[in-house]
């Protein structure tokens, strides 16, 4: 023990000094998607604001591919030291429930990812085309039941956060629509702004402005309380339907890293996330900022996570 010691003190030391020190050099913010979206409107003013905290570079880099996969691998199988962090949403676990339902191993494990921080958490809002003849839920009910699998909805893939909150509105409702997958959420409202598909769920953001416009309606979302953006709009869960699904945003990074070090990053990122700078980005955007440190993050994660993985369960194979 005595020859022991020595070598565990310095470690201590090390870690520690280590920990002060965060960040002593750039920080890389993987976002695992394209350029635009939910990803990418949290991480660039991240990114500015962690610039002017911390003195160190924070550079967006888009590693996208496979659903999310790819940049989410990269930064799972990076050195755990804090100084890679992923900017992703509940792509992260709906991948792997869809790879474990195809036999598929994923290139990455949930237990290679640590989460730091949840930046926001919107419902999922259901929106039509004003040409369909259904000015609410029970509407569009009635003329689904009237027309079995006739009607289309668009989503921005198989099993993605579009395409699982409406096969879970589907089975509480006991309906049948076609799906009409597409390569992301933009062209998945694309499709219901075209006429190609009747009906979407999407992020309160990205259909406020068609919403305002009149170019779509919104019928209902998928969390529990009214959101800013779309006032008038209420929870499914109000009309009769126990479902819930939200197009969360979140902080993560290399699972491993010193308790130390996981301390200084989520101060690093909660004092990052109260930031004047960042709040008022969210909020221009229409998102509401829900920051949620990690603990109270892994509830709300291990929550959701449960919810979602048992609605790709039920869909089985497609």
């Amino acid at each position: 023990m005595k020859r022991l010691l020595p070598a565990v003190i310095l470690g201590f030391i090390s870690v520690c000094g280590y920990a002060q020190d965060y960040p002593s050099r750039a920080v890389s913010i993987t976002v695992p998607n394209p350029p635009g979206g939910m990803n990418q409107i949290h991480a660039l003013p991240l990114s500015t604001v962690l610039e002017k905290l911390t003195s160190q570079p924070a550079p967006v880099i888009n590693r996208p591919g496979g659903t999310a996969a790819i940049g989410t691998a990269y930064v799972a199988n990076q050195t755990p030291d804090g100084y890679n962090l992923l900017i992703t949403t509940p792509n992260l676990y709906l991948v792997i429930e869809k790879d474990k339902l195809y036999g598929i191993k994923s290139p990455f494990s949930l237990d290679q990812i640590a989460p730091v921080a949840l930046l926001s958490a919107d419902p999922l809002t259901m929106v039509v085309t004003p040409s369909l003849p259904a000015k609410n839920v029970k509407e569009l009910v009635a003329l689904s039941k009237s027309r079995p699998n006739e009607m289309i909805f668009s989503s921005s893939g198989p099993y993605g956060i579009t395409h699982t909150p409406m096969a879970m509105f589907m089975d509480a409702a006991k309906l049948k629509m076609r799906h009409l997958p597409t390569t992301g959420g933009g062209p998945a409202i694309t499709q219901v702004l075209g006429g190609h598909a009747q009906v979407t769920a999407s992020g309160p953001a990205a259909v406020y402005p068609h919403v305002k416009a009149g170019k779509l309606r919104a019928l209902a979302h998928w969390g529990v309380k009214p959101h800013p953006a779309l006032p008038g709009v209420k929870p499914l869960k109000d009309l009769g339907f126990d479902v819930e699904a939200y197009l969360w945003v979140g902080v993560f990074t290399t699972a491993g890293a010193p308790d130390a070090v996981m301390t200084k990053v989520r101060d690093t990122i909660r004092k990052a996330a109260a930031d004047p700078l960042f709040v008022q980005s969210l909020e221009k955007s229409h998102i509401v900022p829900d920051y949620r440190d990690a603990p109270d993050f892994k509830k709300f994660f291990d929550a959701d996570y449960i919810r979602m993985a048992a609605v790709i369960k039920k869909m089985g194979k497609i």
